[in-house]
């Protein structure tokens, strides 16, 4: 009982930095809060006499269960086609109910930070994604990081270093998805989808071409109505539009415009060139018009 009731403190005393790990790592508060609920549950069936650190101890717990809903997030089957995932929802007020913001809070707040950090952190692999949240948001060390994913701090080091290029890339990307060509490609995206032929044809240049497909109006007909499950993202910096299947993209449409009108739509679906391009879906407040 007194162990238990040890645990019971420590674990309220940490709950608002574990729940905003899981947070981070989950990208979604209901999810975090189940990572939180499971890390408790197998925190009480563990033998904590020697557990020197109990904040450290706690976040590796947490920490191995959102690793394992990751994990089991890759291998669910895909969303029905055409709708886009939910954007994670900001964290509330009451994250932290009886006391002051903490750090963690401030982390969950900041811009850098945000919705737009959190739809790149969705590309990252599980092992990636933990790693660079624990390490750069949290300052967890490699050798704790290393334990957790079974590899070496080294390897631990590569993994975070890895996601912290993709966050500045994506970060440095900015600019472009506001662009005026991001405008178009997500105006187009949005006409394709709900078959608004006119706005199609508003958008396009009267010789545009798509592969075989020629002249606005044959264009604009090709796309009217398809395009449900493309999303808008970056290529490589540049606005583009990606199809996946199972979070893995399949074809990128990349759009040639000259002033103001797609002249060119062209699509690539070769595995091998798919796999060298650094595709930044956009989230909510970067994502088509409606």
């Amino acid at each position: 009982m007194v162990e238990q009731d040890w645990l019971s403190e420590r674990f309220a005393e940490h709950q608002g930095r574990l729940q905003a790990v899981a947070y981070r790592m989950l990208g979604s508060p209901s999810e975090a809060e189940d990572a939180v609920q499971e890390a408790w549950l197998r925190a009480g069936r563990a033998d904590t006499g020697q557990v020197e650190n109990p904040a450290g101890w706690l976040t590796t717990v947490v920490a191995r269960v959102c690793l394992n809903m990751l994990e089991a997030r890759r291998t669910r089957p895909e969303e029905s086609a055409g709708t886009l995932p939910p954007e994670p929802a900001a964290p509330h007020a009451g994250l932290h109910p009886t006391s002051q913001a903490g750090p963690e809070d401030e982390a969950l707040l900041a811009d850098s930070v945000g919705v737009a950090l959190m739809v790149v952190l969705d590309t990252l692999t599980p092992a990636e994604r933990l790693a660079f949240v624990l390490h750069d948001v949290f300052a967890v060390s490699f050798d704790e990081i290393g334990a957790i994913i079974d590899r070496s701090p080294a390897a631990a080091r590569q993994l975070a270093s890895r996601a912290r290029r993709r966050v500045r890339g994506a970060a440095g990307a900015s600019d472009a998805a506001r662009s005026a060509k991001r405008e178009i490609v997500a105006a187009f995206l949005a006409a394709s989808r709900s078959g608004d032929f006119a706005a199609l044809l508003e958008l396009l240049d009267p010789d545009a071409v798509a592969g075989e497909v020629r002249g606005a109006h044959a264009v604009a007909a090709f796309f009217a109505g398809r395009a449900q499950a493309a999303r808008l993202a970056l290529v490589d910096g540049v606005p583009a539009a990606v199809w996946s299947h199972r979070g893995r993209p399949k074809a990128v449409f990349t759009f040639a415009v000259s002033d103001g009108k797609i002249t060119r739509i062209a699509v690539d679906a070769a595995p091998d060139q798919l796999h060298d391009l650094d595709i930044v879906f956009l989230g909510a407040d970067d994502k088509e018009r409606r």
